[in-house]
């Protein structure tokens, strides 16, 4: 189990890994229901089951008491409380009740009071270590393993570009893991054998909350005194917005720069399948649930276009705020900077944007310099990937006795494992109940935190696992930290916590539901295709049916189906938060929000990251702010041998990108609470190529 030590100056992280599918279409399945994801990568999802009537999430569940606040060995409810409390009231009633409470509670603004109290920041806070504590660092460093060995004056490097995860890696993985990339951040700001960094940054393709926490700890990393110094040789506002948090900024003279501005598009299907002869039938819970729209219309909606104009505002208008801020300029003149289309180098260098122009081994040269090697020596330089496998024990950063929970949900939900399917590819709904129910049931954990980096996905599936948190959360303080995306069937989980922490672009909300079928009786006309289907029971080819369009009493009973699914999700969101349901009405009907605007509308409690949501943890723990904690990580990455399961799995039925892209593909035949299909992107990653691509993967899917 791999453990993370923390204090509110210390963040030290110790690993111990174990050594230790596609769907494939059988038969043609066209019945579709869901709410979409939130990148062009996640349009449909298909499956290879059989068609039925789609099925809405459970009914409301009771209500449970608040987590107990006491220290250690505190006093846990026993299962039949629990049970008790569980069994003496009804879900309508509860509701009533819960409405009737909060309405009452209203500040004079309309806005619920939902127990205001004042968290902490936990923003880090670098302490020199004393002369006795020197001592022993240096002590441990002589009985470090091997590949903990690194010489002094070491710089380290980072090449920080493509994906980065949220879930924890092994050694094995080429992709970078965010828990570790901030790790190693902590570890050389104390390591006194690191004299500072130089980071690469290139094209990165990850979303603004994961960049928002590299963001945070490289200006942490710069309070221990040592330099940081980032290298772009390709940039855009992603990586220009990193990059400006380090001391000095360099690129090369053929530098790619294209800080143009940010867009958002919104892509739209139905002139395609008019043109083939496929009818989409869809029931759209909530006006801004806008995945309807992009199987249905040929423009975009007056909604969706109000809420991606406020998206793309608050993302573009933040990022102005912080580089201008960052830069020492006024706001207007970085975006007049903007406006004039700025690409040379030569003006960003004159503009104060970059510190110099200068090649790679240029700024190794200069890094010499600065750490006091001779020209003609080598500089001592530490890669990031080995740096990884020092230990915290290593630099004397150690946790307490006390042991908060991390729990890491990542990537799209579904309800059980896939044999054919990618190890950690995915929230699996049973998993990680398992890792829940451990925590329950265990005295170890003071509190826990459940870290959300997820679109969404099975609505049931994230019905039984808020059911476990909110167990979970009756016994122990539990904070929800959301990562790039905690929306629909993510923000489902969130809301089962006493606390939800969110970056302030986090997307989240969309609490809303799209349901429907393709009629595909023109299609099958065309290509000389016939089904004939014998049934029993008056509703048994609501969903089966796909060579023709809904009867009337069809069609009635499937809006009436989405209807109910939709406002158990709403219900459910106005209890877990407190708020009336004609409130939480305004903020849901499939929207999504920002992590600022989501806390101005109570979906969300605090702006921040990991840090933020471990102080408050502690602080509903009554831990002491300055007393270390231990992060217990239970989300351990798949062993050596799962990863080797994983590529026979790919050998045996088809290769890894191809299973990857029938996900993708694939449209669960259940009720989906998943968020809608927003591509942020900069005006030079635009290519007809991309779009073509996801017209195509829509195409294929309609078939």
């Amino acid at each position: 189990m791999a453990k993370i030590l923390h204090s509110p100056h210390l963040h030290t992280t110790t690993y111990r890994f174990p050594f230790s599918a596609a769907l494939l279409f059988s038969n043609t399945n066209t019945s579709f229901s869901f709410s979409p994801p939130p990148y062009s990568h996640f349009t449909a999802f298909f499956s290879d089951s059989p068609s039925s009537l789609s099925t809405s999430p459970n009914p409301l569940l009771h209500s449970l008491s608040l987590p107990l606040r006491c220290r250690r060995h505190r006093h846990r409810r026993s299962l039949s409380t629990v049970r008790a409390l569980e069994n003496s009231t009804s879900p309508e009633s509860q509701i009533s009740q819960q409405k009737s409470k909060i309405e009452s509670e209203d500040s004079p603004n309309g806005t619920p009071i939902r127990g205001i109290e004042d968290y902490p920041t936990g923003e880090f806070e670098f302490e020199e270590f004393d002369w006795w504590k020197k001592f022993l660092v240096k002590i441990r460093m002589l009985f470090a393993f091997p590949w903990e060995r690194v010489k002094k004056g070491s710089v380290l490097t980072l090449k920080l570009r493509g994906q980065v995860s949220d879930q924890l890696k092994t050694r094995f993985s080429s992709d970078l893991s965010l828990p570790q990339i901030c790790e190693n951040f902590v570890k050389a700001a104390y390591d006194p054998r690191i004299s500072g960094i130089y980071l690469h940054i290139e094209s990165l393709n990850f979303g603004w909350g994961k960049v928002e926490e590299i963001r945070r700890h490289i200006l942490d990393f710069r309070k221990s005194g040592k330099f940081i110094i980032g290298y772009v040789p390709a940039c855009g506002e992603k990586e220009y917005y990193l990059a400006c948090a380090c001391e000095e900024i360099y690129a090369p003279p053929s530098a790619y720069f294209r800080l143009y501005g940010l867009t958002v598009e919104a892509s739209f299907l139905g002139g395609v399948l008019e043109k083939v002869g496929v009818q989409p039938q869809v029931e759209r819970i909530g006006k801004y649930k806008s995945f309807g729209d992009q199987l249905t219309r040929k423009s975009i909606s007056k909604e969706n276009r109000e809420m991606l104009e406020t998206l793309l505002g608050n993302i573009y208008g933040n990022w102005i705020d912080k580089v201008s801020s960052t830069k020492g300029k006024l706001r207007e003149e970085v975006e007049k900077f903007i406006n004039e289309g700025a690409y040379k180098v030569e003006r960003l260098k004159e503009e104060g944007f970059i510190t110099d122009i200068k090649y790679d081994d240029e700024v190794i040269s200069m890094l010499k310099g600065k750490v006091g090697v001779q020209k003609d020596k080598r500089l001592p330089m530490v890669d990031f990937r080995k740096y990884s496998g020092v230990r915290k024990w290593t630099l004397g950063l150690l946790g307490g006795e006390d042991r908060i929970a991390v729990i890491r949900a990542s990537g799209s939900i579904s309800r059980v494992h896939s044999s054919l399917s990618v190890p950690e590819s995915g929230i699996v709904a049973e998993q990680l109940i398992e890792k829940i129910r451990s925590v329950r049931e265990s005295e170890e954990y003071e509190a826990a935190i459940i870290r959300i980096d997820s679109p969404g996905g099975d609505a049931l599936a994230s019905d039984l696992m808020w059911r476990e948190i909110k167990l979970l959360a009756a016994s122990m303080p539990v904070v929800a930290s959301m990562s790039d995306v905690a929306a629909s069937g993510g923000y489902y989980m969130a809301m089962a916590a006493g606390t939800i922490v969110a970056e302030n672009l986090t997307l989240t909300g969309s609490i809303g539901v799209v349901t429907g079928k393709f009629n595909l009786g023109n299609l099958y006309e065309k290509i000389g295709f016939n089904k004939e289907i014998i049934s029993r029971g008056k509703y048994a080819e609501l969903t089966a049916a796909e060579q023709r369009p809904f009867r009337e009493d069809e069609a009635e009973l499937f809006s009436k189906s989405a209807r109910n699914a939709y406002e158990l999700f709403r219900d459910k969101a106005a209890y877990s938060r407190s708020m009336p349901i004609d409130k939480m009405e305004e903020n849901a009907q499939g929207r999504v929000w920002t992590g600022n605007d989501a806390a101005d509308r109570g979906l969300v409690d605090a702006i921040g990251g990991m840090s933020r949501a471990i102080a408050i943890a502690k602080k509903q723990a009554n831990i002491p702010q300055d007393r270390k904690v231990t992060l217990v990580e239970l989300s351990t990455p798949p062993s050596f041998f799962q990863i080797l399961n994983g590529i026979g799995n790919s050998i045996v039925g088809v290769d890894a990108t191809l299973k990857e892209l029938l996900r993708e593909l694939a449209i669960s035949q259940d009720v989906q609470a998943r968020m809608d299909g927003i591509i942020f992107e900069r005006l030079e990653e635009s290519s007809c190529y991309n779009s073509v691509l996801a017209l195509l993967k829509d195409y294929l899917g309609s078939l």
